[in-house]
């Protein structure tokens, strides 16, 4: 990678004795002038998937090509450097009225260069490869964020708040992130995880696999997915569910404010009545924040431990010293049970973004 460096030199201004270029003129010029300063007008940066990039010290054009980085820029009060964003990014509402330019998977590079952004922000699970190469062809650079885990979020949004350079606002956002998970953690600690199948597509039937941050997200509401895939949006077959019986079924909200499909619907289908979840309606249903690796995924974990666990959120009396005991782990061993499942068919990223 090819670095250019600009130097700035300040210079001496010459006074009338200055001409006489006297040893102790030059002596008395030397011991007194400023020291030559460096100001690089770019820095060198490594993204979360190990690339280094070239970005200018202040980054005052951002465009976001994914709506959890939308969020995430919202969140850390830099919405005014936000330049540009995807169809599907529209939360908080304000995003909806940025610049488009176009789909996350299938953005428009053309769209992208006119608004001359200093940076371009990307996720690696949902932006492609082909994207940033286009990017950086036309020397744009770009920085992905690629986290697989709930506290791997907190800390992407730690680093992009540093780079941004909002620290002190990515300091306070994090800080009170880890404040609630570590409340959330005390209340279910000693609770057995609850047996779970998360919905993300009925018609194909698809979950989530064991690496995805929602099965991680899942971990911290005291919740465990009965599917055991590698994959991460795997195909899965009802008959295989309805041997596994789930304890809950969770859904997600679309922007609607709708499940995609009825819960109680499902009462009345093949397959799915069979299902003891089905049966003594035992679902849980949360907003879309959880599909976002964004500051709002914390809230929604706590709002489906709410659900599956209510009993943890019962306010006790202050003096009540039932906690004499140690809690236990916080989730139990995966059940040796659970099902592995081959060759899944994953949805549309775009039709993900969606939800």
């Amino acid at each position: 990678m090819r670095i250019f460096i600009h130097w700035t030199l300040r210079a001496v201004p010459f006074t009338a004795h200055a001409v006489l270029f006297s040893s102790a003129a030059i002596c008395h010029s030397q011991a007194t002038a400023p020291p030559l300063q460096t100001h690089p007008p770019y820095r060198q940066v490594t993204d979360e998937i190990g690339r280094i990039i070239r970005v200018p010290q202040s980054i005052e054009r951002i465009v976001s090509l994914a709506p959890n980085l939308t969020e995430t820029i919202y969140a850390l009060g830099l919405q005014d450097h936000l330049v540009g964003d995807t169809d599907y990014c529209d939360f908080p509402a304000e995003a909806q009225q940025k610049t488009k330019v176009g789909g996350a998977v299938n953005p428009s590079i053309e769209a992208i260069a006119a608004l001359h952004p200093d940076l371009v922000l990307v996720t690696k699970s949902l932006n492609r490869p082909e994207t940033v190469q286009a990017l950086a062809d036309i020397g744009i650079p770009s920085y992905a964020t690629d986290p697989h885990t709930v506290d791997a979020i907190i800390a992407s949004i730690a680093r992009l708040a540093d780079m941004l350079g909002a620290s002190d606002t990515g300091s306070a956002l994090t800080a009170d992130l880890e404040h609630q998970v570590s409340v959330l953690h005390e209340r279910i600690a000693s609770l057995s995880p609850r047996r779970v199948l998360f919905i993300v597509w009925t018609e194909p039937l698809i979950s989530i696999g064991n690496d995805t941050f929602i099965a991680d997200a899942l971990r911290h509401a005291g919740a465990v997915s009965v599917i055991d895939s590698s994959q991460n949006w795997p195909q899965i077959n009802l008959e295989e569910v309805v041997r596994l019986q789930p304890e809950f079924l969770i859904f997600v909200e679309s922007h609607s404010g709708a499940t995609p499909h009825s819960a109680d619907a499902l009462a009345g289908l093949p397959g799915w009545r069979l299902l003891n979840a089905v049966r003594n309606r035992r679902y849980a249903t949360i907003n879309d924040a959880i599909n976002r690796p964004a500051p709002r995924l914390v809230s929604a974990v706590e709002d489906l431990a709410r659900q599956l666990h209510p009993e943890a959120f019962t306010d006790k009396p202050q003096n009540d010293k039932e906690q004499s005991k140690p809690p236990g782990p916080a989730l139990s061993p995966r059940p040796s049970s659970l099902l592995s499942l081959n060759e899944p068919v994953a949805p549309s990223e775009e039709e993900l973004c969606a939800r």
